[in-house]
């Protein structure tokens, strides 16, 4: 996707050969006009996949969500990272490792949320190793419902998370993948 990767050479930061910022893109500063096209992107790829839920992790994810969701017509939730008095009680619940943040944080989903019915699209902002991902996978599965598959923003392709999901058979649809960061550049692949 040109526009998205216009928008990561202009605003991302290469942090080291592992790490990009991408405050300016997805996180913290959220350019309406792209998210509203990658929602589309994702929605063209996943038409005829008969999704009824869009489901990513807060917060990072919750724009491409959102606008995937919008596209196709369907709501979106997300899973929080922290539990609360609310979420506790009736909950899917997983542990997981956090790449870019360096800790272990629960992935909190109530299970009214997500149905046996329901068909899947999870919906990420970037993915490294996957453990947030795998996480979402097992919450899925937990619940009864079909997971259509993945829609990744950015790929970090020198990382193994997308294709350790791909080897598991799940359909993993990213709209940029990255090859490396080497020398502080952004190398797509």
């Amino acid at each position: 996707m040109d526009l998205l990767k216009q928008a990561i050479l202009e605003k991302a930061k290469v942090i080291n050969s592992t790490i990009l910022n991408l405050d300016q893109v997805l996180n913290h500063q959220v350019d309406p006009q792209l998210m509203m096209k990658v929602g589309e992107e994702f929605a063209l790829r996943y038409r005829d996949a008969g999704i009824t839920k869009i489901l990513t992790v807060e917060s990072s994810g919750i724009s491409a969500a959102f606008a995937t969701a919008y596209h196709l017509g369907v709501p979106f939730v997300f899973a929080r990272r922290k539990k609360t008095l609310m979420t506790d009680a009736d909950s899917y619940c997983e542990r997981v490792p956090s790449f870019t943040k360096g800790i272990v944080t629960d992935i909190v989903l109530p299970k009214a949320l997500i149905a046996a019915r329901d068909t899947v699209l999870l919906i990420d902002d970037i993915i490294a190793n996957g453990d947030a991902a795998k996480g979402l996978m097992r919450i899925v599965e937990q619940s009864g419902a079909k997971l259509a598959g993945w829609g990744i923003v950015v790929e970090k392709g020198f990382q193994r998370g997308a294709e350790e999901i791909r080897e598991t058979g799940v359909r993993v649809e990213s709209l940029v993948r990255i090859k490396s960061l080497e020398g502080g550049t952004v190398h797509f692949a």
